[in-house]
């Protein structure tokens, strides 16, 4: 990833430097994702402590992002610095959009649905938010959060699914929708994303549903024969907001986690039967 970047930085001719470096970067392909962090909030270094043990040639990598970079810099050297100027606006820009401010922003962008919409049929085209499976930098790219499904998804570029999932955070799409909560989709239904859609009716009516698909699950089981094994290592994704699962998503889950614990039950005993 960082080779790529280092190639694309090294096309940019002098011109796109004498703008901001923070326009430019915006404004580079791939980079569609990311929002315009104001600038107040990175000269406030409170907001940026811890960095400077993430990113190498901090000092540096800071006043190019603010446009303070000495202009007589070697051209090799401004190379390494760009790197570590990206590095350091996507840790800034994972802290900037879990403020007031950078939810906004971030908000107006899931309206224009700049993210995408869930590749899932069954959640009728719902807009995605990007999120982080770490926020530790350089263990796993970005992915696309569907409210609906509550599960995630890679980017359909190439370019977009290079970007490191820390940029974004953990938190990132679970905040907004708790401080947006006329967003959050319902589980059924057409896509509207207001509170009345999300009754106890459709709760009811979800769970009946899957009652009634259990047998269909169970009747397939010859096909395959370690089904409940299967069944047993599905990973799932779990909504967290700073390392804390959401408090309804959690019954949720629980719910469901009780339901398949049922059903591999009785998968083990048609096996045992078989």
């Amino acid at each position: 990833m960082l080779g790529r970047a280092v190639d694309d930085i090294s096309t940019g001719s002098d011109s796109e430097y004498s703008n901001s470096w923070i326009s430019w970067f915006l404004s580079s392909k791939g980079n569609e994702y990311f929002c315009e962090v104001e600038e107040d909030y990175i000269l406030d270094r409170f907001n940026l402590t811890g960095l400077n043990n993430e990113v190498s040639n901090y000092a540096q990598a800071l006043d190019l992002i603010t446009d303070n970079l000495d202009d007589d810099i070697q051209d090799e050297l401004r190379g390494a610095l760009d790197v570590q100027a990206r590095l350091l606006y996507g840790l800034i820009h994972a802290r900037w959009i879990v403020t007031a401010r950078g939810l906004a922003k971030m908000l107006d962008k899931f309206k224009r649905v700049d993210f995408g919409r869930c590749p899932r049929v069954l959640c009728q085209s719902q807009p995605l938010l990007p999120v982080g499976l770490s926020d530790t930098p350089y263990e796993k790219s970005v992915k696309l959060y569907c409210g609906r499904c509550e599960d995630v998804y890679s980017p359909k570029s190439s370019r977009h699914g290079s970007i490191d999932g820390a940029y974004f955070g953990t938190s990132f799409p679970h905040l907004l929708f708790l401080v947006y909560p006329s967003l959050l989709p319902p589980k059924t239904g057409p896509v509207d994303p207001t509170p009345t859609s999300r009754s106890i009716e459709n709760e009811s009516s979800r769970k009946s549903r899957r009652v009634k698909e259990e047998p269909e699950i169970s009747e397939s089981l010859g096909e395959t024969g370690s089904t409940a094994s299967v069944a047993l290592k599905a990973e799932r994704y779990r909504p967290r907001i700073y390392g804390f699962q959401l408090n309804e998503t959690a019954k949720l889950q629980r719910w469901q986690e009780a339901v398949r614990d049922r059903q591999i039950l009785r998968l083990e005993a048609l096996e045992d039967l078989s």
